[in-house]
């Protein structure tokens, strides 16, 4: 066991040169790369210095080896850090994060939390980049997978819950990791769902809806933060200052790490912010404290600290001195990371190969995965299909059936394939009749989408035979059966970095086998495999029951089964809003009212849409926001506040209901309550999140449920720019409202004077 450093002394006895090289992230190459640039001649660079941290390693003997490097090598010992994508399970995967948060159990998440930091942990990572909390209300967007779904007051409980299951209480113990908040700020809102494109948003919303769920995580304690590849209303976040330093740091107090994504400081040279030396200071002043990849600091910071840095054409003028200064604060914000993980008392802390063997994919883990899968599970529709009745043939139809290539979902980086359990496989483990398989389609029938979809290995794996053939075989198995059991959906990289889709609908092999199987006459059961929202309106008319399965990882077989045949229940609640059609992209429950507002159905000169069912509401979709069915029904008394009139800033009001288990066996309602501000400033969301509890009843058995209410709860951020926002609030009248989801609710209406 060392003694650690004084952070101020060690600083004083590094040269520029080490400094700097604290300041270098590279890959090791290990695993997927996304970017054009790659890591190259690592131990050149830590012998020489150079080097701060790394990810991508995928062993322990790995870690070891470049630790050793590092430490042994160099004048002053500095560790590395060991940083990896861990964004849905390390070993273990579990379901996609858009579908975990549907589960609306916040300790459910932080549970999956400390499962993947305990797995990264034992493998010497001590960094991991999770979680990612973009709100994302466009789902032409690929990373919508990996988000928390459309509403910041969710969001933000996810992100807490997130930070603590990583972080945990201690830092320096074994099986916690450093969380690292991403991508800041508004990638999620990147125009037209394209990925990488930029974001144009009101100050407002910008720092209401899409920051929120990062000042939670900040408040939550997270270490570090990673930087956004967009342009938030013409600054690219790697160079925004006013962001970072403003806003993350000096509103919301952050005083971590924050990181460049891949390339992302060499990137603005392509937004046009000038060349390699002037994105490099832009970076570095704007508060990114780590270059990842692109090595530009590397490259341009010696120069930099010693002869400034003159551009009138990008309005710089830096004297060497103020680049020195933010080298030595970026260095200090690394080491002292470094130093909060307990590296400099012992670099090979987290360098153990036999509780690395004991932790990944054990036993608890994959029970805990399976429990994830049906508590993310949403079943949007139910005509008495299920659960399966005991004793049935089942024809399981659809590629996604059987298929452990596709199970994990995007972006789980050391998750292994074959380690993950199919549908087929889970269900006949748990049902006792009999089950037969046709794949009856193709996931895509365009070899060109096919390939691209397989960019990180073969995943789509088309059948030769005619499509014709394999809707005859499924056919033919569908009339043997009692009812059908259709896997559809996207393939595991349609959704995920780099995968924005035009259009929203299941692919058009798989649509034409539920046309052929939906006129054989026997009950569908339709399971939605998918990494984003899709349009769901023809399968809701073809399907007698329909189940959003999303992709749930290592243990999505067995846990889809449990859902199917009424082990479990299905436990979801949508953390997206379902569109009708593509066309009604970006969506959410929330949405302003118009002077010319819907009315429930179209009206020529009201808001809507010419081609889109009248009753569809056109700014919420089929499905709304929160919605999900279960196997039981639920009794809801009326609601309750107290008091009806409350006054003064320090009042609370209490909102209470009593919901009953109306049905004849256990189940779960999501209870959620939202807020409208009818008058306001300025238009004001039709409607706010800002409570939920989830309620597991017996039959028969009755609960209250109570949310209490702040004035602070009330108030919204007005201003012209982010450094000029302000929190007000209206006295008047506020509606509550509670229900089973964001459209099926009961209001109250109170008084909220001063």
């Amino acid at each position: 066991m060392r003694r650690p450093p004084n952070i101020d002394e060690l600083l004083q006895r590094m040269t520029l040169a080490e400094k700097i090289g604290q300041l270098n992230l590279l890959s090791a190459g290990e695993g997927p790369e996304t970017g054009s640039a790659h890591s190259r001649d690592i131990r050149a660079r830590l012998e020489a210095g150079q080097l701060g941290a790394i990810f991508g390693t995928k062993s322990v003997r790995s870690v070891r080896a470049w630790q050793e490097i590092a430490v042994e090598g160099s004048r002053h010992g500095i560790p590395l850090l060991f940083a990896e994508d861990v964004i849905h399970g390390h070993r273990t995967i579990f379901p996609l994060p858009v579908a975990l948060v549907c589960s609306w159990d916040m300790a459910l998440v932080r549970a999956t939390a400390r499962v993947a930091a305990t797995e990264a942990a034992a493998e010497g990572i001590n960094q991991v980049y999770a979680p990612m909390l973009d709100i994302a209300r466009d789902a032409r967007w690929g990373r919508i997978a990996e988000s928390p779904g459309e509403d910041p007051f969710l969001a933000a409980r996810y992100a807490e819950a997130m930070v603590g299951g990583l972080q945990g209480d201690d830092l320096t113990a074994l099986d916690t990791v450093a969380a690292c908040l991403k991508h800041f700020l508004a990638y999620g809102a990147a125009a037209g769902g394209r990925d990488y494109d930029n974001a144009s948003l009101a100050p407002a919303e910008l720092i209401g809806v899409y920051a929120e769920p990062f000042r939670a995580g900040v408040a939550a304690g997270a270490a570090s933060v990673m930087a956004a590849f967009n342009a938030v209303n013409g600054c690219p976040m790697h160079a925004h200052r006013g962001l970072i330093e403003g806003w993350l740091r000096g509103v919301c107090g952050f005083d971590g790490l924050v990181v460049a994504d891949y390339t992302g400081v060499h990137e603005l040279i392509a937004h046009g912010l000038g060349d390699r030396a002037t994105v490099a200071a832009r970076a570095l002043l704007a508060g990114v404290d780590m270059d990842m990849i692109g090595e530009d600091y590397l490259a341009c910071l010696p120069e930099l600290a010693e002869a400034g840095l003159s551009r009138p054409e990008a309005a710089l003028d830096l004297a060497a001195p103020a680049i020195i200064a933010a080298i030595d604060r970026s260095c200090r914000r690394v080491l002292s990371l470094k130093q909060r993980l307990g590296l400099f008392e012992d670099p090979y802390r987290y360098c153990d190969e036999a509780r690395a063997k004991g932790a990944a994919l054990a036993a608890p883990h994959r029970d805990l995965a399976r429990r994830a899968v049906a508590a993310s599970c949403v079943l949007l529709r139910n005509e008495g299909v299920l659960p399966l009745k005991p004793g049935s043939r089942v024809a399981l139809i659809g590629r996604l059936g059987d298929d452990r290539a596709n199970m994990l979902g995007t972006w789980a980086v050391s998750g292994d394939p074959g380690q993950a359990v199919t549908i087929l496989e889970g269900l006949r483990a748990v049902h006792d009749g009999p089950v037969d398989h046709a794949k009856g389609a193709n996931i895509v029938d365009d070899a060109d989408i096919a390939a691209r979809l397989d960019v990180f290995g073969p995943t789509v794996l088309p059948d030769p035979r005619p499509e014709a053939e394999l809707i005859a075989e499924a056919l033919a198995l569908a009339a043997r059966a009692d009812v059908v059991v259709l896997v559809a959906g996207e393939a595991k990289e349609h959704s995920g970095e780099s995968s924005s889709r035009t259009e929203l609908d299941i692919p058009a092999p798989q649509r034409r086998l539920l046309e052929a199987l939906a006129q054989a006459g026997k009950p569908i059961a339709l399971v939605v495999m998918a990494g984003r929202s899709l349009v769901l309106a023809r399968e809701s008319r073809l399907a007698d029951a329909l189940l959003l399965a999303w992709f749930g990882g290592t243990e999505a077989g067995h846990g889809i089964a449990d859902v199917l045949t009424g082990r479990a229940e299905p436990g979801g609640r949508l953390a997206v809003s379902l569109p009708a059609c593509s066309g009604q992209v970006p969506i959410h429950h929330g949405a302003e009212t118009t002077g010319r507002p819907w009315t429930g159905q179209f009206q020529k000169f009201r808001t809507g849409y010419l081609d889109l069912p009248g009753e569809i509401p056109p700014a919420r979709g089929l499905y709304p926001f929160g919605f999900g069915l279960g196997y039981t029904r639920f009794e809801w008394g009326e609601p309750r506040v107290t008091p009806a009139s409350p006054g003064g800033p320090d009042a609370r009001v209490t909102v209470a209901v009593t919901i009953r288990n109306a049905g004849d066996r256990r189940g779960t309602e999501v209870v959620q309550l939202y807020v409208s501000d009818p008058v306001a400033r300025i238009v004001r969301p039709s409607q706010e999140l800002k409570g939920f509890e989830r309620v597991t009843l017996d039959p028969g058995e009755a609960r209250e449920v109570r949310f209490t209410l702040a004035r602070d709860d009330l108030t919204y951020l007005v201003g012209d720019s982010v450094e000029g926002l302000s929190r007000v609030w209206d006295p008047g009248s506020f509606i509550l409202r509670l229900g089973p989801n964001s459209r099926d609710l009961t209001s109250i209406e109170i008084t909220w004077n001063d």
